[in-house]
Formats: structure tokens, C-alpha cells, sequence
């Protein structure tokens, strides 16, 4: 059933984007200042021309790049250094470096219809393909690809520009009270601290207000107990969780970087599966659920974007919250939010709620049954609607831990119904693809129907990506 397109979407070493290189000791940074600082004007001249000369090809707006991060550090100098625009920039250029994104792998994607699509031939479609990036330090990011499928089913991937930027973090971004003190108290911290802390907050509050709190707090308990020291802190670690980031409109998406930026995401984001959901009043977002993971410990976390230039990140709340794997349904079902998930780590859930962003129960609805999938099952994404029911791709972990892509189809109304699994894998690897970061496996975060034509944009090994397509009725004949 399956037709290869022929795109493959490989990573790129020579994509880079610009970081933050700042000594951990921050008493060095005064002395690496006053080093630039001691140069004489023409050495200092050209040294920073030698940069410009370097890299200025590499980055959109190199200048005020460096100039960015010479503010950044500007509170560690003596407040009467007054330095020349050279040297702001060249001290600027010590401060950051060059760091390789997705010189490893490229892979585990997911596509939804792009929000433009203006200026396109009758029966075409223009998408967005996110993909997780893995580069220096094996830390994951998200990055993006756009194209077009023709009414012939040919798949065409807009070129890149082989640059890259990263957003910014929104300074005046707004939390919810509710949702924040359900999660401190999911969290073990329901105590009179952080009631103290959290009562006076009005029901949106931003990160200022939150530290002002935690700061009278603390000057109105010293000495303060262990216990109210680790409220306070985990307090403003749950803030840094939950925050919003955009980047520059003017670049092209597929210069666009999301870098972690919190503290449960310091060795990356993982897995985004993107799906468009639609509110019962015919409005919209673009959703994604992907897993945060600081090294030790994962988040499940929730992504909300409506035109792809601006996100925001929020935890997710709830005891059924948990693990990896979680996809949401594009629409609510019988007034409720939906999403399948993989909360034991083994079968597949269904999970309801009235608040997409808590989530307390959950139903199991499928189980390892075949032989290739008989070490565990999870979805490949979120459900998609068909006029016979919800088309759910999935994964199967099997002997030699080979993943393989399968697919089952759910009732309408009641998508805890299964109707039809395929009993052999959709899709499977094969000899040219099955080596590469991790071998034998293939693996999908979302697809999405145009026409009659299933697009399943699929991972190779966990190093590159491809696109295959299938006819939505041959596999959903096969479930029926």
C-alpha cells in the first residue's frame, strides 16, 4: 500500500544557530573584559573584522547579535566602563559561540496543513513538517520544514537557506493561577508557603509579580526552613516550565530553531506531535504535546502556536499526565477534550478531560497483540477523523527492539471501541535505511489526510526522515 515519495530530509552539520558562552565562574567574565578592553585600537579593529569576515555569512544581522550579548553581560563590568561600538561588539563575540544543532539526527516528524495557503494550484496543499534536531551534547530541539503536495500526490519540500535563528523568551508572559497551584499541589507542594505565596496573585499573574511574592516571602521568614527554601525554589522552577517564546516573522520557517529554554528541557524537547484542533466555535490552534526532559526526568508538557512565529509551553497537570507518547485528538469528543496515550509505558489509553490542560483519567484500549509490537505499543501521532471512524497510526516494539509502524482504527463516538488493527506493520524497515543512530527502527509523531492520500512523514533509524504516502481507502479497508 505504501508509495515512497523519495524525500529525504537529512541533518546538516553546517547548520548552526548563535548561544549564550559565559563562563560558569562569573568572576572571569570582568577579566576576559578587560583583556578586550586592553587591546590597542587597531589590534582591536582587527580582531572584530576577522569575526565579521568569519561569520557574518553564517547569521542573519551579526552585528546585533553581538550587541544583544554585550547587554547581556554588560552587569558583571564596573558601571562606568563607557567602550567604543567596537568593542561592544567585539566583547559581545566572547561571550557567545557557534553551536551545531542537527549535525546528528533529524527525525521523528510530524506535519499538519500550514495556516497560509494562499496562492496555490487547485487541489495542492502547502504543510509544516516539525522535526526533533539533535546536535552538540545530544541535546534535542525543534526545527521546521515546509512543502507542498500537488493533486497528483507529488511531494515537494521547500529548499532551505542552510541558516538558522532561535526565538526570544516573551518577557511579560501571563500564567494561570489555577493551572499553576494545580500543579504545585500535584507536585507535593500544597503548604503554607506557597499559599502564602500564591493567594495575593491575581488569576493571571506574570513572572515579575511571582518573584516580588517569593522575595517578601523570604525576607518575612529569615531564617527560612529547608522546607519553605525548596517551595520557593521549585516555585520559580515550575514558572521557568511554563513560558512563551517568539521568534522574528521575516525569517522563513525552516530557519526557525526552538532551543530549550527551560529548566526540564536542558537535554532537550522531544517528539512534538503537532495537530490543528478545532474549537466547537469553528476556531483554531495548532497544538503540540512533546516530552521535556532535563537529563534525569521527563515533563509531559503542551506546546499551543497559532501561526508558528509565537509558542507557548505549559505543563501538563493531572495524574494520568504522565510518561511519553501523548497525542491529542483535533476536536473535542461529546463536549471533552481526548487523547491517546501510553501511561504504563506498554499499551495504549485513552484519557478525557474538560481542561486540556489537566488530565486525570485514563482507560487502556489497546494491547501488544501481534508479534511485532509484542514489547510495547504507542500511537504515531494524534487521531485522524475519517468518515469511518478515527485513523490511528502507531508504533510496535518488537524482537531485537525493531519499531514498526502500524495503524488501528477507533469508533467515531466512542473511540475506546477499536474497530480494526492491522495485523502486519504498515510500514517496516528496510535494508538501505535500517542503520543509523538507532538501527531498525522507523517512527512517526503525526500524519495528516489530503484528498484520498494518507501523508506519513516517518523517521529512518533516528537519523533522517522521509515521506511516504498511502490511499486512505485501501487502509481503511483493511480495518473495516
Amino acid at each position: 500500500m505504501i508509495k515512497n515519495t523519495g524525500v529525504v530530509i537529512s541533518p546538516d552539520r553546517e547548520c548552526v544557530i548563535i548561544r549564550p558562552y559565559i563562563p560558569g565562574d562569573h568572576s572571569r567574565i570582568p577579566k576576559i573584559v578587560s583583556r578586550v578592553m586592553a587591546l590597542d585600537e587597531s589590534a582591536a579593529e582587527k580582531e572584530l573584522t576577522k569575526i565579521e569576515r568569519d561569520f557574518s555569512s553564517r547569521h542573519h544581522n551579526l552585528d546585533a547579535i553581538l550587541a544583544r550579548q554585550y547587554e547581556i553581560i554588560r552587569a558583571y563590568m564596573p558601571p562606568d566602563l563607557a567602550p567604543s561600538k567596537m568593542r561592544i561588539l567585539l566583547i559581545g563575540a566572547y561571550f557567545i559561540g557557534e553551536r551545531s544543532y542537527e549535525s546528528t539526527a533529524l527525525f521523528n516528524p510530524s506535519i499538519v496543513a500550514h495556516p497560509d495557503q494562499s496562492d496555490l494550484p487547485a487541489g495542492s496543499l502547502r504543510f509544516i513538517i516539525s522535526l526533533r534536531a539533535t546536535g552538540e551534547g545530544h541535546i534535542s530541539a525543534l526545527t521546521f520544514r515546509s512543502g507542498i503536495i500537488d493533486k497528483g500526490g507529488s511531494v515537494i519540500i521547500d529548499k532551505d537557506s542552510g541558516l538558522a535563528c532561535t526565538a526570544k523568551l516573551k518577557p511579560s508572559a501571563l500564567y494561570d493561577k489555577i493551572c499553576f497551584i494545580g500543579k504545585l499541589y500535584e507536585m507535593g507542594l500544597a503548604n503554607d508557603c506557597s499559599s502564602s505565596i500564591m493567594d495575593t496573585l491575581p488569576d493571571e499573574f506574570k513572572m515579575g509579580t511571582l518573584q516580588d511574592n517569593v522575595g517578601v516571602y523570604e525576607a518575612g521568614h529569615d531564617p527560612i526552613t529547608q522546607t519553605d527554601r525548596l517551595t520557593c525554589e521549585k516555585i520559580m522552577w515550575l514558572a521557568r516550565c511554563n513560558y512563551e517564546a517568539s521568534f522574528d516573522p521575516s525569517p522563513p520557517l525552516s530557519e526557525r530553531v526552538l532551543f530549550p529554554f527551560s529548566p526540564s528541557e536542558q537535554n532537550g524537547i522531544e517528539d512534538a506531535r503537532f495537530v490543528f484542533f478545532r474549537d466547537d466555535n469553528g476556531s483554531g490552534r495548532y497544538y503540540a504535546t512533546y516530552t521535556a526532559y532535563d537529563g534525569k526526568f521527563i515533563l509531559p508538557q503542551l506546546m499551543e502556536t497559532e501561526d508558528f512565529t509565537h509558542f507557548k509551553m505549559i505543563t501538563l497537570n493531572g495524574r494520568a499526565a504522565v510518561n511519553k507518547g501523548m497525542a491529542l485528538f483535533p476536536r473535542k469528543i461529546n463536549g471533552r477534550y481526548a487523547m491517546i496515550s501510553r501511561n504504563d509505558n506498554e499499551n495504549l489509553f485513552l484519557m478525557y478531560s474538560d481542561n486540556v490542560h489537566f488530565w486525570h483519567e485514563a482507560v487502556p484500549i489497546m494491547e501488544p497483540l501481534y508479534p511485532w509490537e509484542f514489547v510495547q505499543i504507542g500511537n504515531c501521532g494524534s487521531p485522524i477523523e475519517t468518515e469511518r471512524g478515527w485513523l490511528l497510526l502507531t508504533h510496535g516494539v518488537g524482537p531485537m527492539r525493531q519499531y514498526s509502524i502500524g495503524a488501528a482504527l477507533l469508533d467515531r463516538e466512542d473511540p475506546s471501541r477499536v474497530l480494526g488493527r492491522l495485523k502486519e506493520p504498515l510500514i517496516h524497515w528496510i535494508d538501505e535505511s535500517r542503520s543509523g543512530y538507532v538501527p531498525n527502527v522507523v517512527y512517526s509523531c503525526g500524519s495528516m489526510v489530503h484528498g484520498d492520500t494518507v501523508i506519513i512523514p516517518y523517521a529512518l533509524s533516528d537519523q533522517q526522515t522521509t515521506v511516504a504516502l498511502v490511499s486512505l481507502g485501501s487502509i481503511l479497508d483493511k480495518l473495516s
